[in-house]
């Protein structure tokens, strides 16, 4: 909070070795555009950044190149939502035995809150209102937590033969302000970027409780053309899953129509259980006490794994 005014001020960090392994520069570009989006949907304006450039030895031909690469497409980005570079360090010769570190830029984004009283968080809040994407969902899962924990796919692989999302600056800037004017006018109840994980595991965060919040479900039908594990958790950028009262759903269109934002009507909150279908088939069923309970506990019961396995050795 700003004292004696309504303002205040969010803040995000936001990083992704894995995108910038594969490809600097627009790993780069990605993660300054998630830093914004992030702070836009608690209803902020987006204003500076700050960042911590963490790379492994720049007597290493290929980290100094991928080092000037991320600064390039930072510095692209920041220009592009006139967030300046207000300040930042770096960080070489992040290494073990010889073996470097991803390049990891770690942006720090400010945004400014014009009325705390708009001030969106990113969980659902009352049965019945809407689930709306701002965005549209490709098929990106060539690099996403996804391929990284589900197909196995390594650090190595990804460096490799990754692909990162494309991203449509233009695009981003629409959904973003759609975001930010919807929470200004007072619309949203609740906003969620859409990044690791994708979007199934978007509005299953949304479902989850949080500090004087319970727990409630969500039932989402979905069409596309996509497979249903590309449309689900696919790293597509630009998106961000949002709710609102029936009442209000035109408004909400109407600003998207203003701004040439994609919107889209993904179903409606309510019940104790995440019900996804697509193209009319049931494809997740899920209680949110047992998908909550997954979430909160995974480090904790990895770390405890880990642990006990290098104490048999």
């Amino acid at each position: 909070r700003i004292k004696e005014t309504r303002r205040a001020l969010a803040m995000t960090l936001d990083g992704n070795g894995r995108y910038c392994a594969a490809h600097p520069r627009e790993g780069a570009r990605l993660i300054v555009a998630e830093a914004a989006r992030n702070v836009v949907c608690v209803g902020a304006r987006p204003i500076a950044i700050t960042n911590c450039l963490n790379f492994a030895s720049p007597e290493k031909p290929e980290v100094m190149w991928s080092f000037s690469e991320v600064v390039d497409g930072m510095a692209e980005a920041c220009r592009f939502f006139e967030t300046p570079v207000v300040s930042g360090n770096v960080s070489f010769y992040n290494e073990t035995e010889g073996r470097g570190i991803l390049p990891t830029p770690v942006i720090g984004m400010i945004g400014l809150l014009e009325d705390v009283r708009r001030m969106v968080q990113p969980g659902f809040k009352r049965k019945n209102d809407v689930i709306v994407l701002l965005g549209v969902t490709q098929d990106d899962l060539s690099i996403s937590e996804y391929a990284a924990t589900i197909d196995g796919v390594s650090t190595a692989e990804f460096a490799t033969n990754g692909s990162v999302p494309a991203l449509d600056l233009q695009r981003e800037l629409a959904v973003q302000k759609t975001c930010l004017e919807a929470a200004e006018a007072g619309l949203l109840q609740s906003a969620h970027d859409c990044s690791d994980g994708g979007l199934a595991v978007a509005i299953a965060e949304s479902c989850f409780s949080s500090l004087g919040r319970e727990a409630i479900g969500a039932n989402v039908d979905l069409e596309s053309e996509l497979t249903p594990v590309s449309l689900l958790f696919s790293e597509s950028p630009s998106r961000i899953v949002v709710s609102v009262n029936a009442a209000n759903l035109g408004d909400l269109e109407r600003i998207a129509g203003q701004n040439s934002a994609p919107v889209s009507v993904l179903g409606q909150v309510g019940g104790e259980a995440l019900s996804i279908k697509m193209n009319g088939e049931q494809v997740v069923e899920a209680i949110i006490s047992e998908l909550e309970a997954v979430w909160r506990t995974g480090l904790s019961r990895k770390l405890k794994a880990e642990a006990m396995a290098a104490s048999r050795e």
